[in-house]
């Protein structure tokens, strides 16, 4: 009798985080099942990203419709200008509001549903473009939150989230990426693709991850746009 590993819900944007995370769930001996959200964001092409990477990381994979374009208030969802000049002080306008809490909102109600009881996100608190729901008091806070807020928490079963990039840097990421033996140039991070679905190469997702894979002293895999 063999025995059934524990599934892990992960959450799986499509890009390098993200991708590193699922692998490092499946490292640590789960089933992955992946939830992707089709939030209406403009980069389209991490869809077809977590599309691939979950059919090698992945034993089920959600993709779940949630048009945030009514909400709007980024430029991720909205007509809204990606900025391209660096990574700058304070909140930039690619951050959409509350994005992390009604993913991992999401992520919870579907691991109570079938029965995981660990989720995992790709947050990192080093690295970033300074979004509040990357922060590990926020991980903290939305553990405590899941188990109030579940049938399973109050009734003893709790849940877990895990955010294992939460204190590396891009850098770290990019060494992890390569450890786990995977093909990061299949991830997508860029906010603002070309037509042709390259990276644009500018916007503070690309110089972050770039600069990630020079300071790993690491070939940077990403296919950047021509047009």
């Amino acid at each position: 009798m063999t025995n059934t590993p524990p599934t892990a819900v992960v959450l799986l944007s499509g890009g390098l985080d993200s991708m590193v995370c699922a692998a490092l769930a499946r490292e640590r001996g789960f089933a992955v099942t992946a939830l992707t959200v089709d939030y209406g964001q403009r980069h389209r092409v991490e869809l077809e990203a977590a599309r691939t990477i979950a059919a090698d990381l992945a034993d089920r994979h959600v993709i779940l419709p949630l048009d945030l374009r009514a909400f709007g208030g980024s430029a991720l969802t909205a007509d809204v200008a990606v900025p391209k000049d660096g990574v700058g002080e304070g909140i930039p306008v690619t951050y959409v509001p509350a994005r992390n809490t009604i993913f991992l909102s999401l992520a919870l109600g579907l691991a109570e549903a079938s029965g995981a009881r660990d989720l995992f996100v790709g947050v990192n608190a080093l690295d970033y473009s300074g979004y509040p729901d990357c922060r590990p008091d926020f991980v903290a806070a939305f553990e405590r939150l899941a188990n109030l807020a579940t049938k399973a928490g109050v009734e003893g079963d709790p849940f877990t989230i895990h955010a294992p990039l939460q204190d590396m840097t891009k850098a770290d990421i990019a060494r992890e990426a390569a450890r786990l033996g995977l093909d990061a140039g299949v991830s997508h991070s860029c906010y603002d693709p070309g037509t042709d679905g390259g990276a644009c190469g500018t916007c503070d997702a690309c110089r972050l991850r770039a600069r990630g894979f020079e300071e790993a002293g690491l070939p940077d895999p990403t296919r950047y746009s021509a047009c």
